[in-house]
């Protein structure tokens, strides 16, 4: 069996932030004990039904904010991982963390538990920015963080910024990225505010409130990011994320989301999670009470309601991937790689075509209008090109 990764989503916040769109929650606090013991519910589960010990090589757990839950509720987590899932020699755990609120203590007992990186969502350093943003934790608290990171043993963490803030400023950019950079990160994702709908700051927009993000100052603030990163060491491996490599470990990329970007397996398990494995996509209930209500009240329904693998008692809904739609999602996917894109060896190895043969015009058409090219040095990959990346999503869209 193919090794697999396993998504964990953790849907409770202190705060839900006025651009988010995530399946997230605040003052549900009081869910958090039935809810992990659902999430431990739905791990064996899973398990049980694939009929074997599924190889796992990376976890995530990603919320939502997961380091509101208190360490003894991530152990009961991490502990049924390892006795229902067989996990891999080197994994990679990750776990995504508010940074105004984590303690020494509560970090070290992280690093106890096996988790060995961690995401701190930085965002901005402009005090005005976090306060739009609604974030809840001024710069000051990032620093601190990411020294208790470090004193707690973590050799690999991540911080989040987004870019294309209303009211920002290249100027402001530069120096939430500068002061980013100056906390010693061993990765870093930058990401574009995207105007999600149905969210507080959509209706901001639409009320003339705050006006929409620039998009032409957008770009330019991502173009400068990339050259800045890549003048302090740092090497873009994906359109969003950047990456230090290290002497000993390599390029320090996030090892979880390749699973995403190459269209490997891996399972979502966690109220409105989703996955993807034995060629299904799979989603989960997206509340909480629902999903914590579904998983714990299972055993008692008969046995004449079991699931074919990959479904658990908290699928909502299964989409079954045929060839050609793997083969559309992942050249979607896998040009997302700025430098690995989509081997043409890989490719054919997996689906018994070459690229050229499915996406001979496409190909053609996006390498003349200089937003594709195949890596000169093995003629093997083709990959976005500098321009691509700042359009990606019209590339993407020709291989629909």
């Amino acid at each position: 069996m193919q090794p697999h990764s396993v998504y964990l989503h953790i849907p409770f916040c202190r705060h839900r932030c006025g651009y988010c769109d995530f399946n997230t929650y605040a003052g549900l606090d009081d869910l958090i004990p039935a809810y992990v013991q659902a999430l431990c519910h739905e791990i064996r589960y899973l398990a049980e039904n694939c009929g074997r010990k599924p190889p796992i090589h990376t976890i995530f757990l990603g919320g939502g904010t997961p380091s509101i839950l208190p360490a003894g509720e991530i152990e009961k987590i991490i502990n049924q991982l390892y006795q229902d899932f067989n996990i891999l020699e080197g994994i990679e755990i990750t776990m995504e963390a508010n940074p105004g609120r984590l303690t020494y203590d509560y970090l070290k007992s992280l690093y106890e538990l096996g988790i060995n990186r961690i995401s701190l969502g930085m965002q901005s350093a402009n005090p005005g920015e976090l306060l739009l943003l609604e974030r809840q934790h001024e710069f000051h608290q990032i620093a601190n963080a990411v020294s208790l990171v470090r004193k707690a043993g973590f050799k690999n963490y991540n911080l989040d910024l987004i870019f294309g803030i209303p009211y920002q400023t290249l100027e402001s950019w530069q120096l939430s990225l500068e002061l980013g950079l100056s906390l010693g990160p061993d990765h870093l994702s930058l990401y574009s505010l995207t105007i999600e709908p149905g969210t507080p700051l959509e209706n901001w927009v639409t009320r003339g409130l705050l006006s929409e993000p620039d998009q032409d100052l957008s770009a330019e603030m991502y173009e400068w990011a990339s050259e800045f990163l890549n003048e302090r060491g740092f090497e873009q491996y994906e359109i969003s994320n950047w990456a230090r490599r290290d002497e000993v470990n390599g390029l320090l990329t996030c090892q979880h989301n390749l699973q995403y970007w190459r269209n490997f397996p891996y399972f979502g398990l966690g109220a409105g999670a989703h996955g993807y494995a034995d060629g299904k996509r799979t989603a989960n209930v997206r509340s909480p009470r629902v999903y914590t209500q579904k998983l714990l009240t299972w055993d008692e329904k008969d046995n004449q309601n079991n699931l074919s693998f990959p479904k658990t008692p908290a699928t909502a809904s299964v989409v079954t991937i045929d060839r050609s739609e793997e083969i559309k999602e992942t050249m979607m996917m896998g040009l997302r790689l700025t430098e690995e894109g989509i081997s043409q060896k890989e490719f054919q190895a997996r689906f018994g075509t070459t690229l050229e043969d499915v996406f001979d015009t496409q190909i053609d058409d996006l390498i003349e209008v200089g937003l594709l090219e195949w890596d000169r040095m093995t003629n093997d990959h083709l990959r976005l090109t500098p321009r691509g990346r700042l359009l990606g999503n019209q590339v993407f869209l020709r291989f629909i």
